[in-house]
């Protein structure tokens, strides 16, 4: 077969007839598959100065597009409701008012168990309301609860507060057990030794006659008050503390920061102590036994009758030694930060660690009114502002 015309110039375009002789397939020769529109070919440069290049591209038939699947209706899990984990009746806690101070949540901490209040406990929380402590706070928070599940009651059930406000109406779904006022005065007699008039002994009275209308049914008082406790049992009532609110059972195992100094620390660690004056603050540098006890920022204490006391905080741990650093004594007045001064050895830990400039992060750990946030505002306003 003869081979087309060369082009007369460069960048000539073929004729037609040349390209369909030069492309048609010689006989005999295998035919190669070509590409098909599942598999588009990969774009090719075209070169000007081959005459083979000059090939019409070859549409393909477009496929028909597959309809649009309709999405899925989103599978909305069913509620399965919940079921007490007691295979018996549920209980009934009678909340001594220092628990709801404590933990303002603790109403809705009894899962599927029935909470009573005493009246003289709604009293003691009307008169703890006022201030700007952590415990009117959480005696005002309590009211607001109160207040809450008391109008997610129906208005036309009269007969509500006597058979108890679920406490899951307010969106509380753990708890599922009922809320229950003392709606009718109680008259209890009481062992003569103890005063009829007060609060504590009225919230033991309670106890007591619910034991005796619910002869069948455990009810047990719950209070933060280790003498309240100690009275309950002399008188044959069950009584428990309240541990819901913490995140660990052994809260004794966690560290506490604070390391009480042997009484014999002076006569082991005079000899080879050093001691220097900067800055108003007094260092040692002490080597031997205590030391891989001690951690950077920890507080050591020595408390002798007939002699001074010695607070210091750990600055420094280098091998076998360290240094401790005297305290500021933030009971004094004239070290009052923001005119709040430490109440007692902890608080002026705290303050010493808070008023420390080089110190980014202070936990404090500790029962409602021991002065946690107080302190935390005081330090951050005297350093800021002043």
């Amino acid at each position: 077969m003869p081979l087309p015309k060369p082009p007369a110039k460069r960048a000539a375009i073929l004729s037609p007839a040349d390209f369909e002789s030069q492309a048609a397939p010689k006989p005999g020769k295998r035919n190669t598959p070509s590409r098909t529109a599942a598999e588009p070919a990969s774009p090719a440069v075209m070169d000007l100065f081959d005459g083979s290049a000059a090939a019409t591209p070859v549409v393909a038939r477009p496929s028909a597009a597959a309809p649009a699947a309709r999405p899925a209706r989103p599978v909305v899990p069913q509620r399965v409701p919940r079921t007490p984990r007691g295979s018996g009746p549920a209980s009934l806690f009678v909340l001594d008012t220092n628990v709801l101070m404590h933990d303002p949540t603790s109403l809705f901490r009894f899962e599927e168990h029935d909470i009573y209040l005493p009246m003289i406990t709604l009293e003691e929380l009307d008169s703890h309301k006022k201030g700007m402590t952590e415990v009117a706070r959480n005696a005002r928070q309590v009211s607001r609860d109160l207040d809450a599940l008391a109008a997610a009651m129906p208005k036309r059930d009269a007969s509500g507060m006597s058979e108890g406000l679920p406490l899951s109406a307010t969106g509380h779904r753990e708890a599922g057990g009922k809320l229950f006022f003392q709606t009718h005065l109680v008259n209890v007699s009481l062992p003569a030794g103890l005063p009829q008039g007060k609060a504590d002994n009225q919230i033991l009275g309670v106890v007591q006659a619910l034991r005796e209308q619910h002869p069948g049914r455990e009810v047990v008082l719950v209070s933060k008050d280790i003498n309240m406790r100690i009275k309950a049992r002399a008188l044959g009532l069950p009584a428990e503390d309240y541990f819901n609110d913490k995140t660990l059972e052994d809260g004794d195992l966690l560290y506490t920061g604070v390391l009480p100094l042997p009484a014999d620390f002076w006569e082991r660690h005079g000899k080879t102590m050093e001691s220097w004056q900067q800055g108003g603050h007094t260092f040692y540098r002490i080597s031997g036994p205590l030391v891989p006890a001690l951690l950077v920022n920890q507080f050591v204490y020595l408390e002798t009758p007939g002699a001074a006391p010695l607070y210091a905080r750990v600055t420094e741990i280098t091998g076998k030694t360290a240094v401790l650093k005297t305290l500021r004594d933030y009971a004094h007045a004239k070290h009052a930060v923001w005119g709040v001064t430490a109440r007692n050895r902890e608080q002026n830990f705290a303050l010493n660690l808070l008023m420390h400039p080089e110190v980014d992060f202070v936990s404090l750990r500790g029962q409602a009114g021991t002065g946690k946030t107080l302190l935390a505002l005081a330090a951050g306003l005297e350093q800021v502002l002043d």
